[in-house]
């Protein structure tokens, strides 16, 4: 299954070869994969690679969020090309959140398994999203990117606020979960599959 996120936040088209987003299952969860130019802008960001960097959306980065339209608690995962991996696979800066409520964010700093290729132009990534990462009944799904600095920043939705609903002077939302749209996990995983349960949302409702 792959996304391609062709517009930015409020439906124009982008200028650029659009980012990539590849979901596949894996035995103990899903499989992001992530083909993207890559603009150097802003740098990195100074935190340590393959660890969670907080305010990780203040840079370059690819973002999904999974949803579970029914109660409103959703994944955020934000993705991000590092500096030190020129040329070679290395381990990404990330930052994984669950939330409970819009943008009401109740875990973070969860751990990850994240690699990173980055070319002079271009940056691939492939993380493993636990199983156990996900809320109940996950269906709906959401993808943006962000690059640039300053005036220059650009704001890109898979599902983008449609034209005719985007007010004078609003700025880009990635929470406006009104706007995701359906995702059926068993087209990945098969008719039969269910999605196993999980001891950290269990947490949430003790």
């Amino acid at each position: 299954m792959e996304f391609l996120i062709e517009h930015t936040w409020d439906g124009l088209p982008v200028s650029h070869e659009p980012v990539s987003i590849g979901l596949r299952p894996d035995n103990a969860g899903l499989l992001m994969e992530i083909r993207a130019p890559f603009f150097n802008d802003p740098p990195a960001p100074p935190g340590e690679p393959g660890k969670p960097f907080g305010g990780l959306w203040d840079y370059e980065v690819v973002e999904a969020f999974f949803l579970s339209d029914r109660s409103e608690q959703y994944l955020e995962v934000e993705l991000c090309p590092s500096d030190a991996c020129e040329t070679h696979v290395c381990h990404g800066q990330y930052l994984l959140l669950l939330l409970s409520g819009r943008r009401k964010a109740w875990k973070e700093q969860l751990p990850l398994e994240f690699e990173v290729t980055r070319m002079e132009t271009r940056w691939e990534g492939k993380a493993l999203l636990p199983w156990s990462y996900f809320p109940p009944c996950t269906d709906k799904f959401n993808a943006f990117a962000i690059h640039g600095s300053g005036e220059e920043r650009k704001y890109e939705a898979l599902y983008p606020v449609p034209p005719h609903q985007v007010q004078e002077g609003q700025e880009p939302d990635f929470h406006r979960l009104e706007f995701f749209k359906d995702l059926n996990l068993k087209e990945l995983t098969g008719a039969d599959w269910k999605q196993p349960e999980s001891d950290i949302w269990k947490s949430l409702t003790k």
